[in-house]
């Protein structure tokens, strides 16, 4: 089966609750969750949390929580990929296989249905392990400066200091929403940004990081706007 598994552990410090702080109207747990659902992707959507609040309002959501995840798996170091090979293996140890995993990040307001589909194509072509979505730099990353430890300015990559902007190549990060992968891939810890990965390139203006306060308002601008231009185009 396909299954989508939203991490979304209890302890965040910077906003605390923010996975199911009130965003634009909704938990914002329940953004990813509803996106995943409306999909069509998924045979199952989970939530993996070491909290039994955020399990409630995930399953208010639509979302299934079948366990609350250990604390082991919970602290402020614990990456992505042992949590959702956690869910995995939850899920094969109950005879339940796994064809393909989506982790889909909690607050990530701005994933849209469609770019899960998008996902879902990539992670199917020949040697794909996994498919995440990503964004361009707004600015040419060559023409980066540093701040000296004196306060002075100077460039990170000198060698580009009279290169044209549009000479330069363009630079991508990740946005920070999905990572569809191979059950496998998750199972055996391989690294999702390299060659066996797919990008799914998303517009600059559906891509916000939530990590603080000034993220999170700028979010909610983001998010206001995009609304209204969509149900002025209706």
């Amino acid at each position: 089966m396909n299954v989508a598994i939203i991490p979304a552990r209890g302890g965040s410090k910077r906003i605390p609750r923010k996975n199911i702080k009130a965003f634009c109207g909704k938990p914002m747990i329940a953004w990813s969750i509803e996106a995943a659902l409306a999909s069509g992707c998924f045979d199952r959507v989970l939530v993996s949390t070491d909290d039994q609040e955020i399990a409630d309002v995930a399953q208010q959501a639509g979302a299934e929580v079948p366990f609350l995840r250990p604390a082991a798996l919970s602290d402020d170091y614990t990456g992505t990929v042992p949590v959702i090979r956690h869910a995995v293996e939850f899920l094969e140890n109950r005879h339940q296989p796994v064809a393909l995993a989506c982790c889909i990040y909690a607050t990530a307001p701005f994933v849209q249905a469609a770019d899960l589909r998008a996902g879902l194509e990539k992670i199917q072509e020949p040697g794909t392990q996994y498919a995440f979505s990503v964004t361009s730099f707004p600015f040419p990353v060559q023409r980066a400066l540093r701040i000296s430890e004196q306060g002075g300015v100077e460039m990170l990559y000198p060698e580009h200091l009279n290169a044209r902007s549009q000479d330069l190549e363009e630079a991508w990060h990740d946005a920070g929403q999905f990572y569809w992968g191979q059950a496998s891939a998750w199972l055996n810890g391989e690294a999702i940004f390299a060659p066996h990965s797919r990008p799914v390139i998303l517009p600059r203006h559906r891509v916000q990081d939530v990590d603080t306060p000034e993220d999170w308002e700028r979010a909610e601008w983001l998010f206001k706007a995009m609304v209204s231009a969509n149900a002025g185009a209706v």
